[in-house]
Formats: structure tokens, sequence, C-alpha cells
């Protein structure tokens, strides 16, 4: 019989000092502290060298203690992953550590074009400024930098780029997926209403290209 090695014998199961020894939940709180977006359960399951149903219980188990416990902080399932969230009635206190004296929040004109894009997904550029009756160029651009719509290919019958709304949006949104958008499609006008005021043979602007020198697309950013 050989002897085992300091780090062999650490691998066994149930040893503290192995990733597998250690006890789930508080594993588990000590990583979703630390990620950046929401983490799936395959992935914590890997990391954490546990099954994934078992992942799975705990991470709803945890989440129910929370919510008993009336604690502050919440543990969702967002956009397909796991992650903490402060809880909607302390918005305010967050909101007021958070901004300090800075405006973080979209602007309404933003608001709007990410809500055409988030129903009429995938969309053009030139579309969506139909819906909207306005120039969307400067506020796409805008929306593409904080990376809540991303390109998503070419229209066939035109060329336009298509842009359709992110995981990230899910994440500060707080959906798991567009299921979970409110019912306000019927109240968008339907794609072959606006077929006509549609220029989809405009080029679909630069990204990177500095704003235009038109008033509104100064107002919409």
């Amino acid at each position: 019989m050989t002897e085992q090695t300091g780090t062999e014998a650490s691998a066994v199961a149930g040893d503290p000092g192995s990733v597998a020894g250690l006890e789930l939940k508080p594993a588990l709180e000590a990583v979703l502290m630390v990620v950046d977006e929401p983490a799936t359960e395959e992935h914590l399951a890997k990391l954490l060298q546990r099954p994934r149903r078992k992942v799975g219980d705990a991470l709803r188990e945890l989440a129910d203690e929370y919510t008993a416990q009336g604690r502050g902080f919440e543990l969702r399932l967002v956009a397909g992953g796991w992650r903490f969230y402060s809880r909607p009635q302390y918005a305010a206190a967050v909101e007021g550590f958070a901004l300090d004296g800075q405006q973080a929040r979209l602007t309404q004109a933003a608001l709007e074009t990410l809500a055409v894009v988030a129903y009429r997904q995938p969309v053009s550029r030139s579309r969506v400024s139909a819906v909207r009756g306005v120039n969307c160029d400067g506020v796409m651009r805008t929306l593409l930098q904080r990376g809540l719509i991303g390109e998503a290919g070419a229209e066939p019958e035109t060329g336009a780029i298509l842009y359709t709304t992110t995981n990230y949006f899910l994440e500060r949104m707080g959906l798991r997926g567009l299921d979970e958008l409110p019912e306000l499609a019927p109240f968008l006008p339907e794609a072959e209403a606006i077929e006509a005021e549609t220029q989809e043979g405009v080029p679909s602007f630069d990204p990177d290209a500095p704003d235009s020198e038109d008033a509104y697309d100064k107002t919409e950013l």
C-alpha cells in the first residue's frame, strides 16, 4: 500500500480542505458573492464538484431562507443563472448609494427605443426609427455601448443589420427570459403597418462613429 500525499488526502470526499468537502450552502454563498453575472447551476455544480440537482435544490432553499428571514437581499434565478440582488423595497437606499449625485438612468427616449427592440426583435435600426417616428441612431448607439442590445445578423432581403436584446438586458431587468416581458406588444404597430414608412435602404450606422450633429440625436442620448 502506498502512502497518500497531502494533495491526494485533501481530495477525499468529506475532507473540509477539498472543494467537494465544503458545506454546500456556505460554499454557494461565497461564490455568488463574487460573480459579476448570473451563475448557472451547471457551472456551480462543476466548481463545487456536486450533482447539479443537489446544487439547484440548495439554491432554492437558500432563496426561501432569505425570504423567510426578511433579508435585505434575495437570491434570484435571472437570465438562466443565479445571483444576489437587493430587494425592491430597499431600492431607495441602494439608489442613493449607487448614484450619489450621478445620473445613471436611461433617458425616456432610450427606454422607448429599448422597448421597441425588446418586443420586435430581431429588428433593424430603420424599423425601430419607423415605430418611434424619429431618428434613433444616437439612442441605438448608446444602447449598444451599454451592452443592452447587440447585433444579430442581417435581414436577408435588405442586408440591414438586425438587433436583439442581450443577456445583460435580462439581468438588468430581472427577467428569466423574454417570455416574462409585460404584455405590451399589442400596443405596438404591426410590421406590415409601418413597412411603407420604413427606409431599409438607409445604411446602418457605425457604432464607433461620432454622434451626428443633428440636434435631436443629441437630446436622445
